[in-house]
């Protein structure tokens, strides 16, 4: 069982999990390590770390402005790695990096997926590889025993869910809304019916993203699903305050309390 799963299975009966997305690399690599600590402190279960891309093309303008400036920084995958490797040594937290297939595939998939366990990673969100165009990355993955989370949107097949279901492990990503990543004021009325047309085809955990800022989205959500991400309103605050502060402990505990069953 991965970390990942030890998670879900422990808070199953009494919380949902609440999922922290950072960019890596903003506003530096130094205060990554910092949020990642103050985060998993204040109460996220699983914490994703977002590997900063020039052309983020699923992320709307908070997670692109945070990507450009972790560019701008000098971030690289090899650089988040790296990061991994320090904070892991001092939580247990599960760590999983949300990134685009190109810098996964120029860092060459062996070498990425024996790198990615060593360091302590536990899983990988490759949030443009489709299931169908995955075994190439599967077979390596599955070696290293590194859980792969793929999306599912209101817009996906019911064939596309089976496929995603047998393919995926540690989680299943439930993307709210069509569109791309950010902030929204209220949670769409077809969700309920998204996480179900998932549960049909599935055990494995689902988690709900795109558009969750609020404790009140998280209470929701962690009701419909097994977990809530919340990533552009967390990647707002950390833009305004340019790193760990009591602002951002204090927010990630309010949304961790609306996970409570």
């Amino acid at each position: 069982m991965t970390r990942i799963e030890e998670k879900f299975q422990e808070l199953s009966k009494r919380e949902g999990a609440l999922i922290c997305f950072l960019t890596a690399g903003d506003p530096s690599l130094s205060a990554t390590e910092e949020l990642i600590l103050q985060v998993a402190e204040s109460g996220a279960d699983l914490i994703e770390l977002g590997v900063p891309f020039s052309d983020p093309v699923a992320d709307g303008p908070s997670i692109q402005a945070s990507s450009l400036r972790a560019l701008h920084n000098g971030t690289t995958l090899a650089g988040v790695l790296e990061c991994v490797a320090r904070v892991r040594r001092k939580i247990r937290v599960p760590l999983v990096l949300m990134s685009y297939y190109n810098p996964i595939l120029r860092y060459g998939l062996a070498r990425f997926a024996a790198d990615a366990v060593a360091v302590g990673v536990d899983g990988i969100i490759p949030s443009d590889l489709p299931p169908e165009e995955a075994d190439e990355w599967l077979a390596r993955a599955r070696r290293q025993g590194l859980d792969t989370i793929f999306l599912l949107a209101p817009t996906s097949t019911d064939e596309r869910i089976r496929r995603v279901a047998e393919k995926a492990s540690g989680f299943i990503y439930c993307v709210s809304r069509t569109g791309v990543t950010g902030a929204r004021e209220a949670l769409p009325d077809d969700l309920p019916g998204l996480v179900q047309r998932i549960r049909a085809h599935t055990e494995k955990p689902i988690a709900v993203g795109f558009g969750i800022s609020t404790r009140e989205q998280v209470r929701q959500v962690t009701r419909l699903a097994d977990g809530a991400v919340v990533g552009s309103a967390l990647v707002n605050r950390i833009g305004r305050a340019g790193g760990a502060t009591s602002e951002i402990a204090a927010f990630v505990r309010g949304l961790k309390a609306g996970t409570l069953r």
